[in-house]
């Protein structure tokens, strides 16, 4: 075992949690679930398979993550989602770090999959992200939808080798349930932020999401699941900026309530 917290966040997620901590315990020894009272068993999955459970009130997923952070028994936190599983390469390449830089992060490459099938292009087949950090020197932000890490100027990186697969969405329902959820979130989240819409984002951005998805990255090379992606991605797009114009007029109204982002996900 490697000096490497694993914190999940999980709602549900009865039937992956199970496969995403037996490869966890092949990396750790502590392994932190912060459960938005899950209504299925994931959290007797949690407690059986030895990790250390915590139900916590949804504040939003950077927010959430940091209370596994502040939970963790290790400085360095490698933080997945419960539909994230390492590979054994991904494994060994972690238990070969000397971690003794805590200005230092980690990239990890995805493997994507819609339902069973792997996504090998388009934008999720791009797919990498830093999840392995210290804790001393990062934290996630407080955003309630795409949430980042808060990188210090000095911060260096690293890719490791291997891949985290990512079971994102069992079929194209799932999938356009996510666009609309995530649609609004960020629409809410860009109001907040003081982001205005014009005639690009309303028109331009969701053609171009599509095109650069489905085109520029060979996303028809995966299919009918490489044109629904590229769909979703220009579903999404459209949607979210239309939401933001709803919500931009409602608030010239004098209609608009300040929108309560601790909604659960």
């Amino acid at each position: 075992m490697i000096p490497v917290s694993v914190v999940i966040i999980t709602k549900n997620e009865a039937d992956i949690i199970a496969d995403c901590i037996a490869a966890a315990k092949m990396i750790t020894d502590d392994i932190v679930i912060i459960d938005n009272y899950s209504t299925d068993e994931t959290l007797n999955i949690a407690l059986t398979e030895g990790c250390r459970a915590y139900q916590k009130n949804w504040d939003g997923y950077g927010t959430n993550k940091n209370k596994g952070i502040e939970l963790a028994k290790y400085d360095w936190i490698l933080s997945i989602d419960a539909d994230e599983i390492a590979d054994l390469e991904l494994v060994m390449s972690l238990h070969s770090l000397r971690l003794d830089d805590p200005t230092m992060v980690y990239d990890i490459r995805f493997k994507s999959y819609f339902g069973k099938k792997l996504i090998r292009y388009g934008s999720w087949g791009r797919d990498h992200h830093i999840r392995l950090f210290n804790r001393t020197e990062v934290k996630w932000s407080q955003s309630n939808v795409h949430e980042t890490l808060v990188l210090p100027d000095n911060t260096k990186m690293q890719r490791l080798d291997g891949y985290m697969h990512h079971y994102s969405v069992k079929d194209s329902n799932e999938c356009n349930s996510k666009a609309l959820y995530y649609a609004r979130l960020s629409a809410e989240m860009y109001l907040n932020n003081g982001k205005k819409t014009n005639l690009i984002n309303l028109n331009i951005s969701p053609m171009f999401g599509f095109l650069k998805s489905y085109i520029l990255f060979s996303g028809f090379l995966d299919g009918k699941e490489g044109l629904q992606i590229a769909r979703i991605t220009y579903k999404n797009k459209w949607l979210k900026y239309h939401y933001l114009l709803r919500l931009e007029n409602n608030l010239k109204k004098k209609q608009y309530i300040k929108p309560n982002l601790a909604v659960e996900y």
